[in-house]
């Protein structure tokens, strides 16, 4: 969303309730509160939607993306969640469904490269781009402890493991 803002995006986020003070402080334009109002039946349409979560189906998401919009799918739950694939399942769905519909549709797989990681540090040193952390644990011990966290699904930053 940060990054979206920077490059002079109109934002709309999509939270619950308790994040919403968290995702306006970090930009968004528009904040639609999820425990209230599904953003796939509203009226708004949508040039790119960048999803995180990944808990409405491709034709949900479709139907609110303008007529070249892209769909890229960030995250979407464990396997435990979606079968046997996980998010690998609905990230191949996307890729066939994008073969036979005007909108892009997709996963995003990182591959950072110096001169973007180097964009991002300048960002966050010039307050562009603000760092959330929601929980620090202090050695490796706690691991367990920091995935049964990220496993809640609840986590409002990042979770960060010190290891000296």
């Amino acid at each position: 969303m940060q990054i979206a803002k920077s490059y002079g995006a109109d934002v709309t986020g999509v939270c619950s309730t308790r994040n919403i003070e968290l995702v306006q402080s970090l930009g968004a334009d528009h904040v639609i509160d999820y425990t209230k109002e599904d953003f796939t039946k509203g009226d708004q349409k949508y040039d790119v939607i960048l999803d995180n979560v990944a808990n409405h189906s491709l034709s949900e998401c479709r139907r609110v993306l303008t007529p070249n919009g892209i769909y890229v799918m960030i995250g979407g739950g464990g396997a435990n969640e979606q079968g046997f694939l996980g998010a690998l399942g609905k990230a191949l769905n996307a890729a066939l469904y994008s073969r036979f519909v005007k909108q892009k549709m997709g996963m995003m797989m990182a591959q950072p490269s110096t001169q973007d990681l180097t964009l991002l540090a300048e960002m966050v040193q010039s307050g562009k781009l603000k760092t959330v952390i929601d929980r620090t644990y202090k050695s490796l011990s706690e691991v367990p402890d920091a995935i049964r966290y990220l496993e809640e699904g609840h986590a409002r930053g990042k979770v960060v493991i010190t290891v000296e």
